[in-house]
């Protein structure tokens, strides 16, 4: 049925199988990240909880599926377990539906089609994805990715459950980890003054950032935007995969606006301003089409000087 919209275009809902590993993608960071592995038809995610700390399991039969069908079980361990199985539906994008614009331009409506499987879960865990996302502010995904293994292994501590399940894996650094550590501990990470104030400045509002998240996706991006370095791009990135908003996207990303002004406007260069105009039609799911544009689009014609990597770690 037609879903309300403020935009020209207004979108319905498909029915169609969802993925798991493709909707559970999102949380991991990389292939190598210390707490989430995501293998074949399984999910193991160790993470912090109002609770305490928990570890998740989940494994499904068949996917994609209808979500009835998939043949998903979930199993937690920790004092945070409880709050993790409840956790589940919301986590899977359980209540999230595929979508079509009637009028869409042709590669959102392409975009759209092959990301069907793929719906936005609310993990509702606002920390845990705030440090990888604040880690990846202006420099590169790789570096991204090793820095926030380094930091999990500096600081994390094993995830609960049994170890032939959970293995090395690891829980987020502990808010009391971070918070009072001074900036230049994180130097030999990789990781300089500008992103390290916004990871101890996120630690020492941990516990506020249940209640944000709760209050939902609006309050919570004005509280966000009270934390030092924590800005529109960091609030774009979270509130998707945290609060289930398909609204959401991160505004001054430096590949973004090319490849949406290339996919909807032949255009190979843009900047915010332009990025917003295209997806404006789309409003209230710009964040679904952002990310399944990016995903199948393809990148926008590259040229003039690489951003420069510039080495900061002991490894």
């Amino acid at each position: 049925m037609p879903r309300a919209s403020t935009a020209t275009t207004a979108w319905v809902a498909i029915d169609a199988p969802r993925s798991l590993r493709a909707t559970l993608s999102i949380y991991r960071n990389g292939f190598g990240d210390p707490t989430t592995r995501l293998d074949g038809n399984s999910f193991l995610r160790a993470t912090l909880t109002p609770d305490g700390p928990g570890t998740l399991r989940l494994r499904w039969a068949d996917d994609p599926a209808p979500v009835t069908d998939a043949g998903l079980t979930a199993d937690a361990w920790g004092p945070g377990g409880g709050w993790l199985l409840a956790s589940v539906d919301a986590l899977t994008g359980a209540a999230d539906e595929a979508i079509a614009f009637p009028d869409a331009h042709p590669a959102v409506e392409r975009a759209l089609r092959v990301r069907r499987g793929t719906r936005i879960g609310a993990s509702h865990d606002l920390y845990h994805q705030l440090l990888p996302t604040i880690i990846a502010q202006r420099i590169t995904a790789g570096e991204a990715i090793r820095q926030w293994q380094r930091l999990c292994r500096e600081l994390g501590e094993p995830a609960p459950g049994p170890s032939d399940v959970v293995g090395d894996l690891l829980l987020p650094p502990s808010p009391a980890s971070l918070h009072r550590r001074p900036a230049w501990w994180f130097h030999p990470l990789g990781i300089e003054t500008k992103r390290a104030r916004p990871l101890t400045e996120v630690a020492r509002h941990a516990d506020k950032l249940w209640e944000w998240t709760a209050a939902g996706s609006e309050t919570a991006a004005d509280k966000l935007g009270l934390l030092q370095g924590v800005g529109v791009w960091t609030i774009g990135s979270v509130l998707g995969p945290c609060l289930g908003d398909p609204d959401a996207l991160p505004v001054g990303d430096y590949h973004f606006p090319n490849t949406v002004a290339w996919a909807l406007a032949g255009e190979p260069r843009a900047d915010d301003d332009r990025m917003l105009e295209l997806l404006e039609p789309y409003r209230g799911q710009r964040g679904r089409v952002l990310w399944a544009l990016i995903s199948t689009a393809g990148k926008a014609p590259a040229f003039g000087p690489r951003q420069r990597i510039l080495p900061m770690s002991r490894w």
